[in-house]
């Protein structure tokens, strides 16, 4: 649910535009929400939709609208064997962006969709005028050993993705008992975020994301010589919002000061916000990081002033 505003003032109250747009050679799934100003597309993580940002979309409240495309091979989006990756990821937000009338806009990218945004304002500055990367976007390089733990982590993720469910209540509740999401930040939002990730027929529900493009895009998320080319390329103004703990709460943030001050070598302007109380998952999908983000996209957007163009949603 948007307010929409017309010349400063609220005159209604409408739900998101959902679609299909083309992308690079495939149809992509999206969420729309309208509002003032210049356009912001927001990209998510590794095995998400775009669903993750019904809270910030909600939090913005009209100020800015907002795009939300479910990448390739995720949620209601086409899921072709190939190819995948930042690069082509990056293509596909490009030609949507285009489809749609988008011009210079805010990217915001949560954890892989951090690393899709860089990809985009290398391969497509004319297409962006500032990026939000929400714990994402960089990586250290790594020992063998935690190289090792972080692949068995995510590999759980993955093996989860080919698990089936009799309903979305049963799916709700085991995530509701996992220490991902503790009880003061479960809402709503995560359960529309859950419900729109299963698809199928009960009582043989699985999540949509392709595992075989996750696999492919995971592996190229962790090589960090192009990562670290993406980011010295580009030349728009750039924030970093972080979590302060990792994926679970008590756990280390993701982008401590070391990542930080490796990342400020590739983007000296690096501006960083820590948001706390959030985890990687809560930063995006509990309340107190979906409003941190909204009035952070809106004064950044304000900071940036880049050449609104009116989209034909």
């Amino acid at each position: 649910m948007v307010l929409v505003a017309r010349e400063s003032m609220v005159l209604a109250i409408t739900r998101e535009a959902r679609g299909r747009v083309p992308g690079d050679g495939i149809e992509l799934a999206f969420g729309y929400w309208p509002g003032q100003g210049a356009p912001v597309v927001a990209l998510h993580g590794l095995t998400a939709t775009y669903v993750t940002f019904t809270g910030v979309a909600e939090r913005l409240a009209g100020r800015r609208p907002l795009f939300a495309p479910d990448l390739r091979g995720r949620g209601d989006s086409d899921k072709p064997d190939g190819p995948y990756g930042m690069a082509q990821h990056a293509r596909d937000v490009a030609q949507a962006m285009r489809a749609l009338g988008l011009g210079p806009s805010i990217i915001v990218g949560h954890s892989m969709g951090a690393f899709i945004a860089a990809a985009l304002a290398a391969s497509e500055p004319e297409l962006v005028a500032g990026l939000i990367l929400v714990d994402g976007g960089f990586v250290l390089p790594m020992t063998p050993e935690a190289l090792e733990a972080l692949r068995c982590g995510l590999e759980k993720r993955i093996t989860q993705l080919r698990q089936t469910y009799p309903s979305r209540q049963v799916y709700r509740d085991f995530w509701r008992s996992q220490p991902q999401f503790p009880p003061e930040d479960w809402s709503p939002w995560i359960e529309a975020f859950l419900d729109y990730e299963l698809g199928g027929e009960p009582p043989r529900l699985r999540p949509k994301a392709s595992d075989g493009g996750v696999r492919v895009d995971l592996a190229e998320g962790l090589k960090t010589r192009e990562i670290v080319e993406r980011l010295e390329s580009i030349r728009v103004p750039v924030i970093m919002l972080r979590a302060d703990a990792g994926f679970l709460p008590g756990q280390p943030p993701l982008y401590p000061g070391p990542a930080i001050a490796e990342m400020r070598r590739c983007l000296p302007a690096l501006e960083v916000h820590t948001i706390q109380g959030t985890t990687h998952y809560t930063l995006v999908l509990g309340k107190r990081g979906a409003a941190a983000l909204a009035d952070l996209i809106v004064e950044f957007s304000e900071r940036c002033r880049p050449k609104a163009s009116v989209s034909r949603l």
